[in-house]
Formats: C-alpha cells, structure tokens, sequence
C-alpha cells in the first residue's frame, strides 16, 4: 500500500485553505465562511453540518467495527425492537436494500435476531441481541462525547430550541417526500 501523502497527513490546522488561491484559480471557502457560513442557504448547511458529523461520527465508530448507518439501525432497534426491516430503513432515511444488507450484517455478527411476526409470518421482526446491547452501548459512549461536542456553546434553553426546530423541518416537510 503506498504510503500517505505529506497534503493528507498534514493536521487540521495546516490544512486550511489558503487566503488566496495563488494560481489565479477560485479559492474554495472553507466551512463557515461565505455561503458555507451564515450567509448560506439553511439546507445547504444543514447538508454541511450532517456530512460533518457524519464523517466523524464514521471515525468514532471505526474501531468498534460499526458504521453511521449500522448504528442507526441498531439504535432504532433498541428503541423499538420487533420493527420490520422496511420500518427500519423509513426511521434511518436508508433504502430497503441498504437497511437488508445492514441487518444480514449484523445478524450475521450476532448483534441482532430475527423472529416471525406473530400474525403475519411473512413479516421478519428484528431485536437486538445482548451481544447487539452490549455493541450499541459502546457505540453510544462514543456518540454521546460527539453529541456534547455540537453542543458546546449552547445553553439547555438554545439546545433544546434547536431539537424543536429540527423536528420541526423534518414533521412540516414530511408531506413534500410522498
């Protein structure tokens, strides 16, 4: 495998894009600044803060093993366990052939079961597993520092505000993704 480049290893701080862009090019603002900043458009943003967490949130979890989507799959299990795998991929904003790779997965790994609905035997029901209990609580440690880290600056009054108006976007536009 060849080896890294200085450019990718370098750190965050000398990283930064230059004031300039000293070729005569466009210099690319960074996040923040410009329409990447508070002169943006609210869903260009949104899109730009969620890539964010996203990416870390990906390097958090590396090492357990489990990706941003795997969690979410697993942490809506937890919270409503016997969903179906179509329930699940509406809850995680995944496509169903996402959602059944994900669960094969970790069905696979141990970490959830399936079990045949009790009326409908067609319908496979999924739960997590103690093994899957125990995964998604390391996870969630890990989530949990992340969730402190956006939320630095901001009061419990702001934060909650911010939660409302979130859930907000999501119910009022709801009706525009049929």
């Amino acid at each position: 495998m060849p080896r890294k480049t200085a450019d990718i290893t370098r750190s965050k701080t000398a990283r930064k894009a230059p004031a300039s862009a000293g070729d005569g090019g466009v210099r690319v603002p960074a996040p923040g600044e410009g329409k990447r900043g508070e002169q943006g458009y609210l869903g260009y943003l949104l899109r730009q803060a969620h890539a964010a967490v996203r990416l870390t949130m990906e390097r958090t979890l590396a090492d357990l093993g489990v990706t941003s989507p795997q969690f979410a799959v697993l942490t809506m299990l937890n919270a409503y366990p016997g969903l179906s795998g179509a329930d699940v991929a509406r809850l995680t904003f995944l496509t169903p052939q996402t959602v059944g790779v994900i669960i094969r997965n970790l069905e696979r790994d141990g970490a959830i079961e399936m079990t045949p609905h009790p009326v409908h035997g067609r319908i496979q029901q999924w739960t997590l597993t103690p093994r899957g209990a125990t995964l998604l609580k390391a996870c969630r440690e890990r989530v949990i520092a992340l969730e402190k880290r956006l939320a630095t600056g901001l009061d419990a009054k702001a934060e909650a505000s911010i939660r409302r108006w979130l859930a907000n976007v999501a119910t009022e536009l709801q009706d525009d993704q049929a």
